[in-house]
């Protein structure tokens, strides 16, 4: 009885000594996003951004790190639609950092086109920041989860400013789609099966489709952002994580 009397008060001191459980943070997966077909046979996607000692230790301490979660969606929305050419996707940059109590960060994505033979025929780079202040306490799952909120206002801003222009800019590189119809070709087995963009109004249609394409219903509520960019307003691509 004793031995047991004596165990209570150590129990009692071990739990009041345990740390709560890390906090987790859902991937930041935009795959549920339509792909952007390009007409092309073949999309590389590579990242040449080598960032700082401190981008890499913020980066280190992200849920969700930049430059990975950049790449994945990049892989994910930038589809071929299978006429001959090569698209080149370069992530110029894609970095969190702590500077002087301020947390930045920052994405820029540019777009090369290629023709068969080779020859340059188009171009269009899209770029982001963000920052915010970083919080007072010294708990790192604080930290984390302002790194995990910055990198995700990050790739909101990105994915409503990329399809912006290459909409914009490379219109007649876009595989457009009447009726929900896919122009392009089929996705490879385990890719993402979603109906590719519509056309913008004044877009001319692909031969094959001469039907005019229709103006999705806009979901965005950023006048900036044209109302022909399905789902690419930040209340829409924020109501998905």
């Amino acid at each position: 009885m004793k031995k047991m009397v004596f165990a209570l008060p150590l129990l009692a001191l071990a739990s009041c000594g345990s740390t709560p459980p890390a906090r987790t943070f859902q991937p930041l997966d935009y795959s549920y996003l339509p792909p952007i077909l390009l007409k092309v046979s073949q999309v590389n996607i590579v990242n040449n951004y080598v960032p700082t000692p401190s981008q890499v230790q913020a980066a280190g301490l992200d849920p969700s790190p930049p430059a990975d979660t950049l790449m994945a969606m990049l892989h994910a929305r930038l589809q071929p639609a299978g006429q001959p050419g090569t698209a080149t996707v370069t992530v110029q940059g894609a970095y969190v950092d702590n500077v002087n109590g301020n947390l930045t960060g920052a994405m820029t994505v540019d777009l090369n086109l290629a023709s068969a033979d080779g020859r340059a025929t188009g171009f269009t780079e899209a770029s982001v920041s963000a920052s915010q202040t970083a919080p007072d306490s010294a708990n790192p799952d604080d930290t984390r989860a302002a790194l995990y909120a910055l990198t995700k206002q990050l790739m909101t801003q990105m994915n409503v400013q990329l399809q912006y222009q290459i909409q914009k800019n490379l219109p007649s590189w876009v595989s457009w789609t009447s009726g929900g119809v896919s122009s392009g070709a089929a996705p490879a087995a385990g890719g993402i099966q979603a109906a590719p963009l519509a056309a913008p109004p004044g877009a001319a249609a692909p031969a094959a489709t001469p039907a005019t394409p229709g103006v999705p219903a806009p979901l965005n509520g950023n006048g900036a952002v044209p109302t022909y960019l399905p789902g690419a307003g930040p209340a829409a691509l924020g109501s998905t994580p």
